[in-house]
């Protein structure tokens, strides 16, 4: 490798000809270790470069990894290698893989080894095991669950739906900027349920923006357009729109023809098979009449918008529609007389007295809500009685349905969709906890996706598989509408008991620096597993720091949790540096549905604070 790159022959290499060379050799670094070992290397010298005995010295110490080397030597007999009968012993002693180990072994070795002679052999050397431990087949997060492993041929209410709120926003709620963006970024994340606040403007355009605030506005044309050419970039699934509708009956008509017009034969006009729903749709397909799971072309909705509106109301075809945000004080309520007898407390209309009846939902606008139609929630039973499978309730996050009534609540949503949306008070866009709504069952929880923090990565963390297509099938227990569990009593979960994850926290790699930090400051990292889950499982621990490394730092510490619905639990990783003084300064992360975590010596590939890889910063951990 050091021959073919050095292109003058002179048998030396500066530190920018030792970071091409390393990227040829498809080395991932952090430029500032890199550099560090570098001018150790050269320091005796210090003729700034490199010959190539040193290079070699330089390269093994950037890439050697004692624990993995140890482990390594544990399964070879002669520590040089990994015959393939060693490779086989190690994926099925310790990966735990059961599945065709012998063709898996041949297929790392064929795509992991470096070493032409060894791949002829058949043999891994101790480079091909470490490249292994770093590739996808490696990591924590079970690789085929990255792509669509789950039945979507199950009712919408039977998934979580990734969703966003205010989608179009992409700073804070009062003066932020209003911004196409938004929905090209939540789209490209796999949102399937976006929101758009409609107004009246100018020149009879309707406009998208936060109503009574300083926020900048959007054309509802640009919207539209937008959805139109970014809505199945990522998913194939179909996208709810949540149309909180502020507008006149002009506007209103404008709303619905330029749906129609931009959208065409993406937005869904009819129910999937022209009758009145008993059930909601699959993601897929409909399931009824001898359509169950594969494609019918009758009954085939895939790469749809389906409407969800809210705002004015009136009687609509199919069910009737009404409107508002349950207990938000910062939204509108419907024009019907009789929301202020029903209207729930919290729950009150903004600005002056409510609309007068003939200001309702202009009829074009009406027939283009198909599945969705927004209803008071006014109780259980009260639902169960009049509600059909196709309304939806909009409920305020701090509601107290989700701690008093978590049975009530998991078998209402085994039949009907309800969304959960942030307070108004919320007005710097920060998010509550989704987990308390995924325990009990609501599918379209929504969080304001310009935050970054530990909320949207548990929202990450639970949609970064099935293909990120933005739904995730609730477990078997929550789909049962006569189901017993309740997520504050975990024994009401039928299965087997609790499960002991253990994890070793054995290294970490190449950690990168604090933001903004100075020049020549190193990290004192620990790592802490968090697990979200239900109130019984909810649960963290941590390791201790290390001093001064943020290279190779060894902890080789053992933490162990209890989980007793662990098809709900989400697991944490998160890197912090240690600070005696203040508080710790977050350095990376990454969280992951339990469900998705392979067993065995796996790395942890952290992500940024916003959610995006940080190449080659790790963590090796045993599970």
């Amino acid at each position: 490798w050091f021959q073919k790159a050095d292109k003058n022959k002179d048998g030396r290499m500066n530190f920018k000809e030792v970071q091409r060379l390393l990227k040829m050799m498809n080395v991932d670094m952090n430029e500032d270790h890199a550099l560090r070992l570098f001018q150790v290397s050269t320091m005796p010298a210090e003729s700034g470069t490199l010959e190539g005995e040193e290079f070699v010295l330089f390269y093994k110490a950037l890439t050697q990894r004692e624990e993995v080397l140890s482990l390594f030597q544990d399964f070879s007999e002669d520590g040089k290698k990994l015959t393939l009968l060693e490779l086989v012993d190690f994926l099925q002693q310790e990966q735990l893989e059961d599945e065709d180990t012998e063709e898996l072994a041949m297929e790392l070795i064929d795509k992991y080894e470096p070493s032409e002679t060894a791949r002829a052999r058949h043999v891994l050397s101790a480079d091909g095991f470490l490249m292994y431990l770093c590739s996808p087949e490696g990591s924590i997060f079970n690789p085929r669950h990255r792509a669509l492993w789950q039945d979507m041929s199950q009712p919408l209410c039977h998934y979580f739906i990734s969703s966003s709120h205010n989608t179009y926003l992409i700073e804070d709620q009062i003066r932020g900027q209003s911004s196409i963006e938004g929905y090209i970024r939540a789209l490209k994340r796999g949102c399937r349920c976006l929101e758009v606040d409609c107004w009246d403007g100018p020149n009879g355009e309707p406009m998208v923006y936060h109503g009574h605030t300083f926020t900048s506005k959007i054309p509802f044309r640009e919207v539209v357009s937008t959805l139109g050419k970014y809505a199945f970039k990522t998913s194939d699934y179909p996208v709810i729109l949540s149309l909180e509708n502020h507008c006149s009956i002009e506007q209103q008509e404008v709303l619905a023809q330029q749906l129609k017009d931009i959208l065409g034969e993406q937005l869904l006009t009819t129910t999937i098979d022209g009758r009145v729903p008993t059930q909601l749709p699959s993601p897929e397909v409909g399931t009824e009449h001898g359509c169950a799971g594969h494609r019918c072309p009758t009954q085939e909705w895939g790469e749809e918008v389906a409407l969800l509106s809210r705002g004015k109301a009136t009687p609509v075809p199919v069910s009737s529609c009404s409107a508002g945000e349950l207990g938000d004080p910062g939204d509108t309520v419907s024009s019907h007389s009789q929301w202020s007898q029903s209207c729930p407390q919290g729950g009150t209309q903004r600005g002056s007295a409510l609309q007068k009846d003939k200001e309702s939902l202009a009829q074009a606008l009406s027939d283009c809500v198909i599945y969705c139609k927004s209803v008071t929630f006014q109780g259980f039973q009260e639902a169960r009685s009049h509600s059909r499978p196709s309304e939806t309730s909009s409920l305020v996050e701090a509601i107290f349905f989700f701690r008093d009534a978590g049975n009530e609540f998991v078998r209402h949503n085994a039949w009907q969709l309800t969304r959960i949306y942030p307070s108004g008070m919320r007005t710097d866009s920060s998010n509550y906890s989704p987990q308390e709504m995924w325990n009990v069952g609501c599918q379209i929880v929504a969080l304001n996706f310009q935050t970054a923090g530990m909320e949207m990565d548990l929202y990450d963390g639970l949609f970064s598989q099935n293909g990120r297509c933005g739904y995730v099938l609730k477990p078997p227990f929550m789909r049962d509408e006569e189901t017993l569990f309740n997520p504050s009593d975990p024994s009401s979960r039928e299965g087997p008991g609790p499960i002991t994850l253990t994890i070793q926290v054995i290294s970490g790699q190449q950690l990168p620096k604090v933001a903004n930090s100075k020049d020549g400051t190193i990290i004192d990292p620990l790592v802490r597993v968090e697990i979200h889950g239900v109130p019984a499982d909810q649960a963290h621990q941590e390791t201790k720091y290390i001093e001064n490394n943020g290279f190779n730092p060894r902890w080789d510490e053992t933490l162990q949790f209890q989980l007793h619905v662990p098809e709900l639990a989400l697991v944490r990783f998160v890197v912090e540096d240690y600070d005696k003084t203040s508080r710790n300064d977050f350095v990376g992360q990454f969280t992951l549905a339990f469900a998705n975590i392979k067993p065995g010596y796996r790395h942890i590939h952290l992500l940024s604070k916003d959610g995006t890889s940080i190449p080659p910063s790790s963590l090796f951990v045993h599970i």
